[in-house]
């Protein structure tokens, strides 16, 4: 039988756990075929310029825990709309058959891709063009619905759990009011699960719009306690009642061209009027996604590796692994890519403000701002 050639690419942004699904696929595929594995660097760029490396059970050693990718990241080379000069003109291109040539030139059976919403979305286009394609989710935001849990995550809520920790010390040395932003986008499961766990005093996600007064009533209440200091957490993506998202900057070559950010800083310029305290933010960004993987998330990033890697054995290509209830699972990239682009969903699996963990973080005195 013919040995196997194996691709793997990491597309998007860097998130906790990729690593220890690549150092997991190496080891799985060679105990379940005779294969050859590479990676492309830098996601569908490197698919593009066919820049790739070997990976081995011996160059892959010692990367299990280790944070972003050998492999690198990229979110802004979408190859079925890819930015070429022609004649001196920057131009929008479809140049998705280089990489099929490129894949057909390297002997590349199978193409696993490990990305969220837009990677996977030019993995589905890949596999239309009857490329062997294999996703695996990937986004610390946890928002893929197709599937429970995405690895990165845990890692993401136990940075920011802990750095909400250490603002909660000098918030209260100073009888501050500190206003923590966290990543998320338009889903609030990092800042919620953050939130619960360092026992923030306000939460404030982009399911339940804000009111302002409602926040000024919580440091109040606190003041009336005996208790002059208060932590907001808010994800980057929240909205105040009847307003919009706070955007930092557009971002036209990126599948997510809006960028939020800035919030944390609008709520600390409101409400500094209204309360007796001097109110900081704080943006936690980049930090939430970099440095090693939890145990938790290398856990669940070698589950992934595995299935994917049981997937190639079995032949069952155009499919993402997922996890639900707890079991290991695949699902059609067609029916991710469409449940992903959902209208009336926004594509997001999103907290429920009615849900069972929400009505937790009430019942602990934490406030939404929503009353």
């Amino acid at each position: 039988m013919k040995k196997k050639k194996i691709a793997i690419l990491t597309g998007g942004g860097d998130a906790p756990g990729l690593n220890a699904v690549i150092f997991t696929m190496v080891r799985a595929c060679h105990s379940m075929m005779d294969c050859e594995i590479i990676g492309y660097k830098f996601g569908y760029r490197g698919l593009y310029n066919n820049d790739f490396m070997p990976l081995t059970i011996q160059g892959t050693a010692g990367i299990q825990h280790l944070g972003g990718s050998i492999l690198y990241n990229s979110n802004k080379d979408n190859l079925f709309d890819y930015t070429v000069e022609e004649n001196g003109v920057m131009v929008k291109k479809d140049v998705s058959d280089v990489a099929v040539e490129n894949m057909k030139k390297e002997g590349v059976d199978v193409l696993v891709v490990l990305g969220g919403d837009g990677t996977l979305t030019s993995a589905r286009d890949f596999a239309r063009k009857g490329i062997n394609v294999v996703g695996v989710p990937k986004t610390i935001d946890n928002d893929l619905s197709a599937t429970d849990a995405t690895f990165g995550f845990d890692t993401a809520v136990s940075i920011v759990s802990e750095s909400i920790g250490r603002l909660r010390t000098t918030a209260e040395s100073h009888h501050r009011v500190l206003v923590v932003e966290v990543m998320g986008r338009s889903a609030g499961w990092i800042c919620l699960h953050a939130g619960i766990a360092a026992n923030a005093h306000v939460i404030l996600i982009p399911e339940i719009p804000y009111n302002i007064q409602g926040i000024v009533e919580k440091i109040k209440e606190r003041d009336a306690l005996g208790r002059p200091f208060t932590i907001v957490a808010v994800t980057e993506g929240a909205t105040e009642r009847g307003g919009d998202a706070v955007v930092s900057k557009v971002v036209e070559d990126s599948p997510d061209s809006i960028r939020f950010g800035g919030v944390a800083a609008k709520i600390a310029s409101q409400l500094e009027p209204l309360v007796e305290h001097e109110v900081r933010h704080c943006i936690l960004g980049h930090l939430q996604r970099g440095g090693d993987s939890s145990p938790a998330d290398r856990i669940l990033s070698a589950r992934y590796g595995t299935k994917a890697a049981e997937l190639i054995r079995d032949g069952k290509f155009g499919e993402m692994v997922t996890l639900n209830n707890g079991v290991m699972g695949s699902i059609s990239l067609e029916k991710v890519i469409a449940d992903s682009t959902t209208v009336s969903t926004g594509g997001a699996k999103l907290v429920d403000p009615s849900s069972e963990l929400v009505m937790v973080a009430k019942s602990m005195g934490i406030s939404f701002a929503d009353e």
